[in-house]
């Protein structure tokens, strides 16, 4: 049987996973990083990178994607905005972009292994961890990272099961670009239900999708949604249709572009964090030998469901951490740096997509957006990831009071 020793072990090579094995690695430590998943499996994301994120890691722009300094926002109602962003976010192929990190990661030191592990083969020891694959060989280490996803098992056994009350679902397709137009980046607030659909153009496909609570989740009426949604998208490509939400009934075009995409779209699905404002202050991220790290800690926008950005920051946070000889610190790191920002995005989700005014929020953020330059500057803002929630009301309000 082989045994290898190491200061960390990760388990996961996502964000997370890959740019905290970086760090770790670069500060000197031997660190193992285990990538479960199928080689070139896609995981169901967006896939897009805020501004916040990459003027903090301005290396991300290395990885093969498309910046995007344009955005399309729909109302409920079919309202349209046009954002000209001050900040460009980027989009990439998931696949691409965790590749990118987790070479990264390899090229500083860390030793990559595609081993998928299960809770059964991960033991506490007198010194540590040990993490046992089917074939037999044990990896011990000091200390155990979980950055394996929503769904992290791990996360499950060390801090907790989260509740429906606390996931998100999102799912979609991955469709070809359209063949003879431009293909804009596009955000829609859904009609009737909490959540958005998005158009994400990628270097050769479109990743559409919806996100919405678990506990809100009907799987047949969403995907009837989203195919109105992706038909509605390309009708504007090809003949200016006007609504975004495209009407199905017994329109020839509109049943020709839905035959078209369901023979070529690629589907995808998964849960993603939502924490609710009390789980905030319950769950812990890290204990004694052991930290939780993006989507396994549960650190996504509630609201938006975005979550690279904290994956990222999260790992940063633990990493300097650890080679500061204080990982117990890295609960009172996260908290200080971006855990209220999230509490806060928690409490704001109910509100955002509620009622104002007699129409859903969104609605009525958008319209309002459309005749003042001072909220839709804002509106960009927070698309950006530059202004979170802590303050939001406060910068409207001061905003709406300025000429427009």
């Amino acid at each position: 049987m082989k045994t290898e020793l190491f200061d960390v072990l990760i388990v996961g090579a996502g964000p997370a996973g890959s740019f905290a094995a970086e760090r770790l690695a670069t500060g000197g430590l031997r660190v193992a990083l285990f990538d479960g998943r199928p080689e070139g499996a896609p995981k169901a994301c967006g896939g897009g990178v805020t501004a916040k994120a990459l003027k903090a890691w301005p290396h991300l722009l290395n990885a093969v994607g498309r910046t995007v300094d344009e955005l399309e926002m729909y109302s409920p109602s079919g309202k349209r905005l046009h954002l000209k962003l001050d900040e460009p976010f980027a989009i990439y192929s998931r696949v691409a972009f965790d590749s990118y990190l987790r070479e990264r990661a390899r090229e500083s030191g860390a030793e990559v292994f595609f081993e998928k592990m299960s809770t059964g083969g991960i033991k506490r020891t007198n010194t540590g961890w040990k993490l046992r694959s089917a074939g037999g060989t044990d990896w011990l280490g000091k200390m155990l990272v979980a950055a394996d996803g929503a769904n992290s098992a791990i996360a499950k056994k060390l801090a907790g099961p989260l509740s429906a009350s606390d996931m998100e679902v999102a799912f979609g397709y991955r469709t070809p670009l359209p063949d003879r137009s431009e293909a804009p980046t596009v955000i829609a607030f859904l009609p009737g239900w909490v959540g958005y659909a998005w158009a994400f153009p990628r270097l050769d496909h479109i990743s559409f999708g919806i996100a919405t609570t678990q506990e809100a989740f009907d799987h047949k009426a969403l995907d009837d949604l989203l195919w109105q949604f992706m038909i509605g998208y390309y009708r504007q490509r090809e003949d200016g249709h006007a609504n975004i939400w495209n009407d199905l009934e017994e329109e020839p075009r509109a049943r020709a572009i839905q035959r078209n995409l369901q023979a070529t779209a690629e589907r995808y699905a998964a849960r993603i964090p939502g924490l609710a404002d009390k789980t905030w202050d319950q769950r812990r991220a890290c204990g004694e030998g052991w930290a939780l790290l993006g989507d396994a800690a549960g650190f996504a926008d509630p609201v938006t469901g975005e979550g690279i950005y904290y994956a990222l920051r999260s790992a940063e946070l633990f990493a300097d951490a650890f080679l500061e000889g204080r990982p117990e610190e890295y609960e009172k790191l996260w908290r200080k740096d971006f855990g209220g920002e999230l509490r806060r995005a928690s409490q704001m989700r109910r509100r955002f997509y509620g009622n104002f005014w007699g129409a859903p929020f969104t609605e009525r953020m958008i319209e309002f957006a459309r005749g003042h330059s001072g909220i839709k500057k804002v509106l960009g803002e927070l698309v950006a990831g530059d202004q979170g929630y802590v303050g939001l009301k406060k910068k409207l309000a001061r905003r709406a009071l300025r000429p427009i």
